[in-house]
């Protein structure tokens, strides 16, 4: 998906950070100029925890149920710089990752039927680099709680435009406006969906996390990258 350029609340992509052989250094401090670089030296550089990362996905929205837990990959969504603008995560690298529901204390929940989840967020687990380099991160979006009300007879063109669906929201828009034809991002099991049809056979209404890709999946640190270059 193609969108202009934004700027992020936290951090700006645009970050200036020292850099050092063998040894981190923290950020807004400058590089000694006695610093030297070898060939075939490792390098680190460190990203401190609390710096917001912009990403991007292919849907304008994803979709997903109450409790639902959800795979997704992301993409970042702009090269991340240093203060000489070396790239230290390029642009498109993927965020491997899930979306999952949340307490309002913002804790991991996986019961469905608990009225206080009333939260998701996108937890980052791990950057893969193109050259197929894998790297653990320790991120998450902020928690999104606002939901969207799916009822019977009601229009759902709107809300699903250009949107990656979870199962569990699937099964529930399919179950109550009657549309067969949504497409999942990956199937549910016959047994969770033959419970959410067993609930929804007594609803005429539900409601489900729409989020905004281009606003509600940028994930913040929540303790320092440590980045290797050689």
């Amino acid at each position: 998906m193609t969108r202009l350029n934004r700027w992020k609340s936290g951090t700006a992509a645009l970050m200036t950070m020292a850099i050092t052989t063998g040894a981190i250094t923290p950020l807004f401090t400058s590089t000694p100029a006695s610093a030297q670089y070898n060939i075939n030296q490792s390098r680190t550089i460190t990203i401190p925890y609390n710096v917001t990362l912009p990403v991007t996905y292919e849907k304008e929205k994803v979709i997903v149920n109450p409790g639902e837990t959800l795979p997704l990959t992301v993409k970042i969504e702009s090269d991340i710089i240093d203060k000489n603008r070396n790239v230290l995560i390029p642009r498109g690298t993927d965020v491997v990752g899930r979306l999952e529901p949340v307490n309002l204390n913002g804790t991991y929940s996986t019961d469905r039927n608990n009225n206080n989840n009333k939260g998701v967020r996108f937890v980052a687990q791990e950057l893969v680099f193109a050259s197929g380099k894998r790297q653990a991160i320790n991120a998450t979006s902020r928690t999104f709680t606002q939901t969207e009300r799916i009822s019977q007879g009601s229009d759902t063109g709107r809300i699903l435009t250009d949107a990656a669906i979870g199962a569990g929201a699937a099964t529930v828009i399919s179950l109550i406006t009657g549309n067969r034809k949504i497409e999942v991002l990956e199937p549910v099991g016959g047994a969770a969906a033959g419970a959410l049809a067993s609930i929804l056979l007594r609803k005429k209404q539900a409601d489900v996390f729409v989020l905004r890709t281009d606003q509600d999946l940028d994930i913040t640190l929540n303790s320092s990258l440590v980045l290797s270059r050689y």
